[in-house]
């Protein structure tokens, strides 16, 4: 009788407390700013499939792209704390959009939690094979003789593609035609017919054209060279000493969201990521994954967001 008396009490206190049931226990929303077959779309759902078994709930894809990511972070943002909506971003669409795209002024640093970062990579910069150039010295070179008449493509202002030509001509000292486009299939279509000259992209998608002689390899953007792509140097080895972009992506949840939930979804994410399976769907990407703790991502989240608003500033680079 005692014993009732007690529960009773704990339910008139605290309801929630009393019914509280193990995270998770229903749907998980996973939300990204991708469309669907876009990079991070592909990246959400190979960690989707797996996560339903390893949580042992349903998990959605929920695609919401726009405003270059913000749609899909403001709504994740906007989410109860409860570790039942995640995020899957690249991290352009963090710590670039929040400060391009962002009305009123959304700061990623307080608004979301970092989570995991699942993926690590570098682009390589093309070329359509009319440019007179097979490398980051002969495209300088070339860009310098004619400023403003070589052009590169990007999936819009504040992508990291964007971003990686506004960095190649702040080092190189040179005008290049900056040409926006929503997505990269349009913008790869464009080059292959020579309605643009370059474009920094992720080299998955453009290897095959490489191969063909479709598109030249001028350099790639990392701190080394591509395995991808073993031959071809790197900018900063060719040409711009210094120079250096890579991308990522990564897990976020809404900031609040209880740390124990936030180290469970750590923990099953790094555990999805080790498995041999996604090593070598990673590995045919030329994408890299390196285990990380939720504090070592928001390093670099907040690492990552300094390093892009100094070179927003210094590229003069504004929203369209």
């Amino acid at each position: 009788m005692r014993g009732l008396v007690v529960l009773l009490m704990v339910m008139v206190i605290s309801p929630s407390a009393a019914f509280a049931q193990p995270y998770p226990s229903k749907l998980v929303r996973f939300v990204t700013g991708s469309s669907p077959a876009g990079g991070s779309d592909v990246t959400t759902r190979a960690i989707q499939q797996r996560l339903v078994p390893a949580l042992g709930v349903q998990v959605i894809v929920d695609n919401r792209p726009g405003v270059a990511g913000m749609l899909a972070n403001e709504y994740t943002a906007k989410a109860p704390p409860d570790g039942y909506t995640i995020l899957l971003q690249p991290g352009s669409f963090v710590t670039v959009s929040s400060q391009l795209n962002a009305k009123p002024p959304w700061d990623p640093l307080k608004h979301l939690a970092p989570i995991i970062q699942v993926s690590a990579y570098d682009f390589v910069l093309v070329a359509h094979p009319s440019v007179p150039a097979s490398n980051a010295k002969q495209l300088v070179a070339v860009a310098r003789a004619k400023p403003g008449a070589i052009s590169f493509a990007s999936t819009g202002v504040g992508s990291n593609f964007h971003l990686a030509g506004e960095l190649f001509k702040l080092h190189a000292k040179v005008d290049m035609l900056h040409v926006s486009y929503r997505g990269s299939p349009p913008a790869i279509v464009d080059l292959i017919s020579g309605r643009v000259e370059t474009m920094f992209v992720h080299v998955f998608p453009v290897h095959e054209y490489i191969k063909a002689g479709r598109l030249r390899a001028i350099g790639v953007t990392g701190s080394k060279r591509n395995p991808l792509l073993p031959d071809v140097q790197t900018i900063a080895e060719s040409a711009l000493k210094g120079y250096e972009i890579s991308g990522s992506e990564g897990v976020y949840a809404p900031a609040g969201t209880p740390r124990e939930i936030v180290m469970k979804l750590n923990a099953t994410i790094a555990a999805i990521m080790g498995t041999p399976e996604m090593k070598d769907l990673w590995k045919t990407k030329a994408v890299e994954f390196v285990p990380n703790t939720p504090e070592q991502f928001a390093a670099k989240t907040r690492e990552d967001y300094e390093k892009t608003g100094a070179l927003i500033k210094a590229a003069g680079i504004k929203p369209e």
